[in-house]
C-alpha cells in the first residue's frame, strides 16, 4: 500500500490555453467498482488507447488516496514500473492497446474539502468538477477525455439502502454479508468531472415525464426523511424545464431515468452529472413555511439550469477548462430565458443585471479581472466566476440578440448536431452561430478574449431646423491584468427615441463597433428623450449626461420596464452621489424629483406589481459604493439610509396603502400574481418600519406573527431586526425557537443577523460563530454568516478594522478546512484599493496576514497574491 498524501509545493503552477495538446492516450471504457465504508476501496478497470504515434509515458492523476495495486492487462505489476508522488501516477513502455486495473482506498467521512467522494449527513456522494475524480483514482483527470462508464456499487444494505450512479440501472442484487449492490451503466461517452455516486439512507418522490419523441422518463428526487415534503417544487420545475428545452431548443432527454439528489454539505449551487444531479439542498427543498418566493425562483432557475446542461455541457462538453464559459454562460443565458418565461420578464432582467453590477463588473476593475475564455489560471477552482457564468451569458445573450431568435436556433441545432458527444471550445459555439447564420463575428469574439467592462460615451445634439436628433458614442475599456490596452468591442445597442409628449419612436437596435460612432434619427420637433442600452443590451457602463427632468420623463413614459427601473436607478444616484462623495447635504430639489417619481409610479402603478416592487427600490448600498471611489463605507450607509427615512416618512400614507391593499389574507399561491403582491408589499412595509414610529413596529410585528408563508414572515424579521425595533431580540429568539431543526431556514436567521445595518453586529457575527447551530464545515452557514457579513457596510467596516480581523481569522481556518470556501471569501478583500484610509490599509494589513500563512492552499493564494501585487 502507498499513500498518496505527500507534502504539496509550495509554488504555484500557471497552466496556459497555448500550451493545449490532445490528450497521449484515450479511454473508451471505464468500469469502477466501489466498496462503500469508513475505509473505501475503488477498483478501476480502464480501455486505453494510444493517441498517435508517441512513446510518452501515461500520466494519471491522484490526489489523497492511497495506492494498492496495479495491474496491467491483469499482470501485477511493482513499483519498479511506475512513478508515484503526491499528484500522479506515472507508467512507461505502455503498448498500444492495454487494460488497467487500480485499487485505490480512501476515507471519506474526513475529506472535509467536499471534493471528490465524501460523506453528507452520513450519506456518500461525490463532487468531481472541477478536478475531484482524481481523489477517487488516478485518472487522466481533463475534460476531453471521455469514456463510457460502467459502475457497481456496495454497500451496507441497512445504512445504505439507495444506491446511485450515472446513466441507467442495469442490474442489482443481495450478498450474504448484509451488503446490496447495484451496476449502472451510462450509454454516452463523459468527462471524468461528470462522474457522480450517491449513496445512502434517502427517500424520493416519484413522477415521470413523456418526451416530444414519446420515451417515458422516470423521474425521482432524493433527500432525507424529514425531508421528503419539500421536494414538490423541484419536481414540478424539473417537469418545465424539460418542457420548455423540447419547445424552445428542440433538445429531449436521452435516458430512461432522471435522478437528483439534495445533500446538506455542498461547496457549489449544485451539479449537472449526467443522469443524476447533486444538489445543495438549498435549491430542491421549499414549501411555504420554510421558503421564501426568492427560495422557489431559485429552485426553478438551478434545477433548470443543471437540466439544460444535460446538452450544454454533457452531451457537448468543454475541451479544457478554459472553456468554461462554453457550457457554463450558455447554460446561464438558458435558464434565465427559461426563468423570464416562467415569470416577469422585465423583473428577471433587472435581478441578472444587479448579479452583473454588484458582483461582475467589481470583479472586472479588480486584480482578478479575467477574460470569459481566460488564457491562463493557477487553480481552476478560483475561475467558476461571475465573469466566466454571468458575463458568459451576457455574451451569449448578444449572440442571441445579433441573430435573432429562429436564427439563434438554427446556429445552437448546428452546434448541437455537430458536436455531439464531443469535447469542444467557444470558437466552435461562435462558428456555429456564425456560419448557419451567414454572419461575420470576427470582432465579436473579442468580448471572450478581452478582460474588463467596455464603457461608452455618449452624447446627443438636437439640430432643431432640421429636426435631427445626433448620437455620438465613443468606447473605451480600462486596462487591466496583462491586458493594457484593449480593440473596439462590437457592441449591440438597443435604443427608442420618446417625444415630450411620451410617444415612442419604434425601437431600434445599433452596433457600435468602431472607437467613435454617430447615428442620426430624423422628423422630430423638439429634442426627444433617449431611452438607451434598452433591456440591458450589452455587459457595459454608460457615461451619458441626461438631466433629471429626463429620467423623470423616461420613469413616466418609458414603455421597457427595464428602462424605467433604470432611470430610478440613476436618478437615486444623482440624489446621493454628490452627498457621499462631497460630504455635502442632500439636495433639496433632487429628492423632491425623486420623491414626486416614485409617488407617480404608485399611483399610476404598472399592471406588473413585481416591476413596481423594483422600481420603488433604492439602489443597493454595495453598488453605491462601487460608484463613488475612494469608497467611504460608513458614509455611503449613513446618506443611503437618509435617504430612505425621508422617502419613507414623506411617502408614508401612499405606501401604508400599497401595503395594506397589497395584505390580503387568502390561501398561499405561488402565482406570478401573488408573488408579485408579496413583492411589492414587503417593499413598502420596510420603508413604513424605517420611520421608526410604534405602529409600523407593530405592523411589521403582527406581520411576523401571523403570516401564512416565510416570505411575509422573513421580511416582517428582517424589518425589524435591521431596525431599531427595542423587542428584536426577543424576536429573533421566538424565531429561532420555533425553526431550529430547519438547516436551511436557519441559514436565513444566520443571514438576517449577520446583515443587521448596525456598527454592533460584529459582535452578534461573533457570538453566532460560537452558537451551535453554526458549523464552520458547512458551506451554507459560511456564506449565511461570515460571507453575508461581509456586504454589511457599518458592521463588516469598522473603524478598527475589526470586521478585516474576523474575516480573515475565518480565511486561515477554512484553510485547513475546505479552501474552496476560503477563496471565495478571500475574493472580498480583492478590491482593497478602491476604498478611502483607513479601510483600504487595514485591508492590506489582513491580506499580508493571511499570505505569511505558510500552509496555505494554492486556491487562496492564487487570490492572496493577485490581489496584493
Amino acid at each position: 500500500m502507498l499513500e498518496n498524501d505527500l507534502s504539496p509545493s509550495m509554488g504555484n503552477t500557471t497552466i496556459y490555453l497555448r500550451d493545449y495538446v490532445s490528450p497521449p492516450y484515450k479511454i473508451t471504457n471505464v468500469k469502477l467498482d466501489f466498496q462503500l465504508g469508513e475505509t473505501t476501496s475503488v477498483t478501476s478497470v480502464l480501455s486505453i488507447k494510444r493517441n498517435g504515434e508517441h512513446d510518452e509515458a501515461l500520466v494519471l492523476d491522484g490526489e489523497k488516496i492511497q495506492l494498492e495495486s496495479i495491474r496491467l492487462d491483469n499482470n501485477l505489476i511493482n513499483s519498479e514500473q511506475y512513478q508515484l508522488d503526491s499528484k500522479s501516477l506515472t507508467l512507461n513502455n505502455l503498448p498500444d492497446e492495454f487494460e488497467l486495473q487500480i485499487v485505490t482506498t480512501m476515507q471519506p467521512h474526513l475529506n472535509t474539502e467536499l471534493s471528490g467522494l465524501y460523506q453528507s449527513s452520513g450519506n456518500f456522494c461525490t463532487q468531481c468538477e472541477a478536478e475531484g475524480f482524481r481523489r477517487i483514482t488516478f485518472f487522466p483527470d481533463r475534460p476531453d477525455v471521455l469514456a463510457i462508464y460502467d459502475v457497481t456499487i456496495t454497500a451496507d444494505k441497512a445504512t445504505y439502502p439507495i444506491l446511485l450512479s450515472n446513466g441507467n440501472p442495469h442490474s442489482s442484487g443481495e450478498n450474504n454479508d448484509d451488503t446490496h449492490w447495484c451496476r449502472w451503466y451510462d450509454p454516452h461517452p463523459k468527462p471524468s468531472y461528470l462522474f457522480a455516486l450517491v449513496a445512502g439512507d434517502l427517500l424520493n418522490i416519484n413522477d415521470h415525464f413523456v418526451t416530444a419523441s414519446g420515451n417515458k422518463v422516470i423521474l425521482n428526487i432524493y433527500t432525507q426523511a424529514h425531508n421528503i415534503d419539500k421536494c414538490n417544487h423541484a419536481m414540478e420545475s424539473l417537469k418545465n424545464s424539460m418542457r420548455w428545452d423540447e419547445e424552445v431548443y428542440g433538445r429531449e432527454y436521452d435516458l430512461d431515468i432522471y435522478n437528483i439528489v439534495a445533500v446538506d454539505d455542498f461547496n457549489m449551487g449544485a451539479m449537472e452529472n449526467k443522469g443524476l444531479n447533486v444538489f445543495n439542498s438549498k435549491y430542491v427543498l421549499a414549501d411555504q413555511n420554510s421558503a421564501t418566493d426568492s427560495d422557489y425562483e431559485g429552485i426553478e432557475s438551478v434545477i433548470g439550469h443543471e437540466y439544460f446542461h444535460n446538452w450544454s455541457g454533457n452531451r457537448v462538453t468543454c475541451r479544457d477548462w478554459f472553456q468554461l464559459s462554453l457550457k457554463e454562460g450558455f447554460t446561464v443565458f438558458r435558464d434565465q430565458q427559461f426563468s423570464a418565461d416562467m415569470g416577469s420578464a422585465a423583473v428577471k432582467r433587472i435581478r441578472d443585471v444587479q448579479v452583473l453590477r454588484n458582483y461582475q463588473f467589481k470583479e472586472d476593475a479588480g486584480p482578478m479581472a479575467h477574460p470569459v475564455r481566460p488564457d491562463s489560471y493557477q487553480e481552476i477552482n478560483n475561475f467558476y466566476t461571475v465573469t466566466i457564468y454571468e458575463k458568459g451569458a451576457e455574451v451569449i445573450r448578444m449572440l442571441h440578440s445579433l441573430v435573432g431568435v429562429d436564427g439563434f436556433r438554427k446556429g445552437t441545432d448546428l452546434y448541437f448536431d455537430r458536436f455531439d458527444g464531443q469535447a469542444v471550445t467557444t470558437e466552435d459555439f461562435v462558428q456555429s452561430i456564425e456560419q448557419a447564420n451567414e454572419i461575420d463575428l470576427n470582432q465579436f469574439r473579442l468580448w471572450y478574449t478581452q478582460s474588463g467592462t467596455p464603457n461608452l460615451k455618449v452624447e446627443q445634439k438636437f439640430d432643431k431646423q432640421n429636426g435631427i436628433v445626433s448620437l455620438d458614442f465613443k468606447q473605451s475599456c480600462p486596462p487591466t491584468p496583462g491586458q493594457k490596452t484593449k480593440k473596439p468591442f462590437h457592441i449591440p445597442v438597443k435604443l427608442a427615441l420618446i417625444d415630450s409628449h411620451g410617444n415612442q419612436q419604434e425601437e431600434v437596435n445599433i452596433a457600435i463597433t468602431e472607437s467613435q460612432q454617430s447615428f442620426q434619427f430624423s422628423e422630430f420637433e423638439q429634442a426627444p428623450v433617449v431611452s438607451l442600452l434598452r433591456d440591458f443590451s450589452a455587459p457595459i457602463t454608460i457615461s451619458f449626461e441626461q438631466s433629471n427632468d429626463e429620467l423623470a420623463h423616461l420613469i413616466k413614459f418609458d414603455k421597457n420596464g427595464f428602462s424605467r427601473w433604470e432611470a430610478v436607478q440613476r436618478l437615486s444616484l444623482n440624489l446621493m452621489l454628490p452627498a457621499i462623495k462631497s460630504k455635502i447635504a442632500i439636495d433639496t430639489e433632487v429628492y423632491q424629483q425623486l420623491h414626486d417619481a416614485l409617488l407617480l409610479l404608485i399611483n399610476n402603478a404598472p399592471d406588473d406589481k413585481a416591476i413596481l416592487a423594483e422600481m420603488l427600490s433604492l439602489p443597493a448600498a454595495t453598488y453605491i459604493a462601487e460608484q463613488c471611489k475612494p469608497i467611504d463605507p460608513l458614509r455611503v450607509h449613513e446618506i443611503r439610509t437618509q435617504v430612505v427615512t425621508r422617502l419613507a416618512n414623506d411617502l408614508n400614507e401612499p405606501l401604508l396603502r400599497l401595503y395594506q391593499e397589497n395584505n390580503i389574507d387568502k390561501e398561499f399561491s405561488l402565482s406570478s400574481q401573488a408573488m408579485a403582491s408579496r413583492s411589492l408589499k414587503n417593499t413598502a412595509l420596510a420603508y413604513l418600519v424605517s420611520c421608526e414610529k410604534p405602529q409600523y413596529y407593530q405592523l411589521a410585528y403582527e406581520q411576523y406573527n401571523n403570516a401564512n408563508n416565510m416570505t411575509d414572515r422573513l421580511a416582517a424579521f428582517a424589518a425589524l431586526v435591521h431596525s431599531n425595533y427595542e423587542q428584536a431580540e426577543k424576536v429573533v429568539d421566538d424565531f429561532y425557537a420555533h425553526w431550529q431543526h430547519d438547516t436551511l431556514v436557519l441559514d436565513k436567521w444566520f443571514a438576517m443577523q449577520a446583515t443587521a445595518p448596525k456598527v454592533n453586529t460584529i459582535g452578534t457575527v461573533r457570538s453566532l460563530l460560537k452558537h451551535t447551530s453554526f458549523s464552520i464545515r458547512n458551506p451554507n452557514k459560511v456564506r449565511s454568516l461570515v460571507g453575508a457579513f461581509t456586504s454589511n457596510l457599518p458592521g463588516f467596516h469598522q473603524a478598527d478594522g475589526a470586521g478585516y480581523e474576523l474575516l480573515a481569522d475565518r480565511i486561515i481556518e477554512l484553510n485547513g478546512i475546505n479552501p474552496q470556501i476560503a477563496a471565495r471569501l478571500v475574493g472580498q478583500f480583492n478590491n482593497w484599493r478602491a476604498y478611502d484610509e483607513p479601510y483600504q490599509s487595514m485591508m492590506s494589513q489582513q491580506l499580508q496576514r493571511i499570505n505569511a500563512e505558510t500552509d496555505l492552499a494554492k486556491d487562496v493564494r492564487e487570490i492572496v497574491s493577485k490581489a496584493l501585487a
